[in-house]
């Protein structure tokens, strides 16, 4: 807006650029990154990079060595480059907490500001699960578990979604003796149970105690400033630490939104139409986690871009139809589209394919585990609508099926690209050669 010539404010009760680069995304990839080579390391011998094995165990030293090369990657939590940019490029930096008193004026901290279009940007908060004595054990939500500098012995994570496999990954990567606790009977949220219990098996390959089905009834003190953990069934888990990954939560509390006849929806989120406008507001913008739909950076970055579209006098209109998926473990989980269920629910004809990834050159040449691919098609319309992988970097390849969905690719010409050899993205070539069959028949 501001590169456009428009007046502009940007207010920023903590850090300009949000929880991403700073709590959430940069640090636990950077950790991630540094877990997954010390995996490589104790494989080189198997990889033909060392003659003998490579001793595995606890290592507080290069834990300390990954988390300062975390809080390097995430500039220490200081905001102050971010912050520069956004005013070099002419917008007005107001640090302090924002508040609407009415149609057109905001108030910061005492400071009266008039607009005439408001965009609420204003993110999610982690969410705390309702588990009695939380308030007197040792507990991170995982912004603070992602900043913090302890080596935990042991840790309990409540929340098997993409925060929670990612967090299991980083300290079981570091010796450190983690369970993983999920209410749902999979990980991975809703995506296909055969790539959730995939990425299950890799989780308890690398040591991690996976406990789905399965909720915290209680939490109390234990000797030395531990926490007891009871679970449902009864059974008992003695940690440094309980980390809460139990999901986020939209943040639209106490910002005087009802002046302008606002309420968010029962969950927090702001319902918006495909424009990102705010529903039955005319002046009133909502991107990122506070809308509730595509609860990731890359949705954020994409809604931001909607309504910086439509501010400019665009008509820009959002399609959810492909946003990625991704659980950024070793192997990655990614996802596109619709699952198989979700596909039934709404009513189509689905046809299926799957593959064993393992299979692939390029797998036997990694020394990798391989994994799985389940695509999901529209036999009426013969266009893919869904798919989703757990394999060596399918984090960057699933963006294939993205672009497929989106675009309404005929199956034909999909079954029909060309992939070089050897590489993972070969994995859709068999299934995508037997959907075009099973379409022709």
């Amino acid at each position: 807006m501001a590169d456009a010539g428009k007046s502009v404010a940007l207010v920023e009760k903590l850090r300009v650029g949000g929880e991403c680069p700073y709590v959430s995304c940069v640090p636990s990839k950077a950790m991630l990154r540094s877990a997954q080579v010390r995996a490589l390391v104790w494989r080189a011998a198997d990889l033909g990079a060392a003659p003998g094995p490579v001793p595995a165990g606890p290592d507080a030293a290069a834990f300390a060595a990954a988390v300062r090369r975390r809080d390097d990657l995430s500039q220490r939590r200081d905001d102050s480059d971010k912050a520069a940019s956004i005013q070099d490029r002419g917008a007005t930096l107001i640090r302090g907490k924002g508040r609407v008193t009415g149609p057109g004026r905001a108030d910061v901290d005492g400071r009266e500001l008039a607009y005439r279009d408001l965009v609420v940007a204003t993110g999610s908060r982690p969410a705390v699960p309702p588990v009695d004595g939380l308030a007197g054990v040792p507990v991170w939500t995982s912004d603070q578990a992602l900043s913090a500098a302890d080596y935990p012995d042991s840790v309990v994570i409540l929340g098997g979604g993409a925060v929670g496999c990612e967090l299991a990954q980083v300290y079981a990567g570091f010796a450190v003796h983690v369970t993983l606790v999920e209410p749902a009977g999979q990980l991975a949220g809703a995506e296909e149970p055969s790539l959730a219990a995939e990425l299950a098996g890799r989780l308890q390959s690398a040591g991690v105690s996976v406990r789905t089905g399965m909720s915290a009834a209680r939490v109390e003190p234990s000797s030395a400033g531990s926490a007891k953990v009871i679970l449902q069934d009864g059974s008992a888990v003695v940690v440094d630490r309980v980390i809460l990954a139990a999901g986020r939560e939209p943040v639209t509390s106490d910002l005087g939104l009802e002046t302008l006849g606002v309420s968010p929806q029962e969950d927090g989120a702001l319902s918006v139409d495909d424009h990102c406008r705010v529903q039955g507001q005319e002046h009133v913008w909502a991107a990122g986690d506070v809308t509730g739909i595509a609860p990731y950076t890359h949705g954020a970055d994409y809604q931001g871009r909607v309504v910086a579209g439509n501010l400019l006098g665009h008509c820009a209109v959002a399609d959810y139809t492909a946003i990625p998926r991704v659980i950024y473990t070793d192997p990655p989980l990614a996802a596109t589209g619709l699952t198989e269920s979700k596909a039934r629910a709404e009513g189509l004809d689905v046809a299926i394919a799957t593959t064993d990834l393992g299979g692939l050159a390029r797998s036997h040449t990694d020394g990798s585990a391989g994994g799985r691919l389940v695509l999901v098609a529209d036999r009426v319309r013969g266009v893919l609508v869904g798919a989703g992988a757990i394999g060596t970097s399918a984090d960057d390849w699933i963006s294939e099926a993205s672009v497929a969905i989106r675009g309404q690719v005929p199956l034909r010409i999909l079954a029909d690209v060309v992939h070089p050899f050897p590489t993972n993205a070969q994995g859709y070539e068999v299934p995508l050669r037997e959907l075009a069959r099973q379409l022709a028949r």
